[in-house]
């Protein structure tokens, strides 16, 4: 079992089904991150095979032709390619290590729902989905797009993304 407690930065999820609108919510969220300064780095996790880079690019054509690993470096950017012969389930902990630690504040996480560490729930009534909290001690919060009876938790409304921020903002102060 991991050990989400020590990790070196900290670490914010944020949990829901599928089709909820995390991304969506993360996309205007990083902006006011940055604003108030702090350097966010972002944990993706998906149960798709993906491709970051584009067929007749250098990169993808070496990596195809073999190499398990590619690694991408610019002045602007680095990008490290894995390629798996079998497949890998990396956990969090493992994922939050690969990262360059010394030149971020925080690691906001869309994905890993069922893990023990602090994140909010994002839920929209229309869904139909049902809530995660009640199940997951690890939710601090709840952002929803309507009226919810969330007990001690707080509730901050999914549609003002400054309400959202502002939580996050004072979640990592303390």
């Amino acid at each position: 079992m991991e050990s989400y407690n020590e990790f070196k930065v900290p670490v914010l999820g944020f949990a829901a089904y599928s089709g909820t609108g995390k991304t969506t919510l993360l996309v205007k969220l990083l902006p006011l991150m940055k604003l108030q300064g702090l350097r966010v780095a972002m944990i993706k996790q998906t149960h798709h095979d993906f491709e970051i880079d584009k067929p007749g690019k250098d990169s993808y054509e070496l990596r195809k032709a073999g190499a398990s690993q590619v690694l991408i470096a610019s002045e602007k950017r680095l990008a490290l390619v894995t390629e798996y012969e079998q497949p890998v389930k990396a956990g969090l902990a493992d994922l939050v290590n690969k990262l360059d630690l010394e030149n971020i504040d925080l690691v906001l996480v869309e994905g890993f729902k069922n893990k023990p560490f602090p994140k909010i729930e994002i839920h929209r009534a229309a869904t139909g989905n049902k809530l995660l909290f009640p199940d997951d001690d690890s939710v601090i919060a709840v952002a929803s797009d309507g009226r919810l009876d969330t007990g001690d938790l707080p509730l901050l409304n999914l549609n003002v993304t400054e309400e959202v921020a502002g939580y996050i903002n004072r979640w990592f102060n303390n």
